[in-house]
């Protein structure tokens, strides 16, 4: 195996930073409606993916089957509905129980596999779901406290915690035939024509925006997106995917450290308490699992 241009501790590092930003950006766009600072993250994303994939990726693209172009599509509507209910989830409850709640997606992943893949249970896997859905509780019980708007902030970020699991149980075999670069680019397309429609519909202009937010959209489309979850894939050729998922689980952390700084959110109790045991309950979850199935890693954060 060849050595990688940077240590892969560095790698790892700047891709927990980057992907820590995402919440950061959502909430510093304002009021900038959710729907469209996902189209924007997604849709610059395609504009600045298309010139490498249609130079390097084209005959991929030219010999995907019918059948998997609609299965990526479904996953690419996953996918947006991910980004809509995750960061409409931060104009209602904290950035700290955001990401916490919508870093879940391990769990409901896994209880999908069950599902429809007759993925069997270990006792570890259960002890360590239990033990996260304990800490939701607890995030959510305590932001109930505050104010039933956070709670709703909370079962939003759920909700995209619940339509990421979507995107990565379908597109979990069309990784298996696609490139990582073909099933990307077609997923993220689908995505943003879903979210052009969304906005459309829904009469949402797309226009009459500050400077800053457009900086905030490209912001949103390099950082955590290319520097982020890219980063993370392209550093599975030296790091292994348990050590990258691990990695995955300090965003919450990151982005409450951020958020702290940048927007002056404190972080409250529940949210210390809670939080720290959903990231236990996850951290065991992923030893438990990491011989029964390989974790793979999807392009967002947890969206992120």
């Amino acid at each position: 195996m060849d050595k990688p241009p940077f240590h892969p501790l560095l790698l790892l590092i700047v891709g927990v930073i980057s992907i820590s930003t995402s919440a950061i950006f959502v909430k510093l766009a304002g009021d900038a409606p959710s729907s469209i600072i996902a189209f924007y993250r997604l849709a610059l994303a395609v504009i600045i993916m298309a010139p490498y994939v249609f130079l390097k990726h084209a005959p991929d693209l030219k010999h995907i089957s019918s059948k998997d172009w609609v299965w990526a599509s479904v996953s690419g509507i996953f996918l947006a509905l991910h980004f809509i209910l995750w960061f409409e989830s931060l104009n209602y409850t904290s950035v700290a129980s955001s990401v916490v709640l919508v870093s879940m997606q391990p769990i409901f992943a896994f209880i999908g596999t069950f599902l429809f893949f007759k993925e069997r249970f270990s006792a570890g896997a259960v002890l360590s779901m239990i033990i996260a859905i304990t800490g939701s509780v607890i995030i959510s019980w305590g932001d109930f406290q505050v104010s039933g708007v956070a709670l709703y902030g909370d079962l939003l970020a759920i909700g995209g915690a619940i339509m990421v699991t979507g995107y990565f149980l379908v597109g979990q075999s069309l990784r298996k035939r696609l490139s990582m670069t073909s099933y990307t680019f077609i997923v993220y397309l689908v995505a943003s024509v879903t979210l052009l429609g969304y906005n459309l519909v829904l009469q949402v202009p797309f226009g009459g925006y500050s400077g800053n937010q457009w900086l905030i959209y490209v912001a949103l489309a390099i950082i955590p997106t290319f520097f982020g979850h890219s980063l993370f894939n392209w550093s599975l050729r030296w790091v292994s995917a348990s050590k990258i998922s691990m990695s995955i689980l300090l965003e919450p952390i990151g982005a409450a450290i951020l958020a702290f700084i940048i927007l002056g959110e404190g972080v409250s109790w529940a949210q210390w308490l809670g939080g720290s045991i959903v990231i236990f309950g996850l951290m065991l979850f992923i030893i438990s699992t990491k011989k029964m199935m390989k974790p793979k890693l999807t392009h967002h954060p947890t969206d992120s």
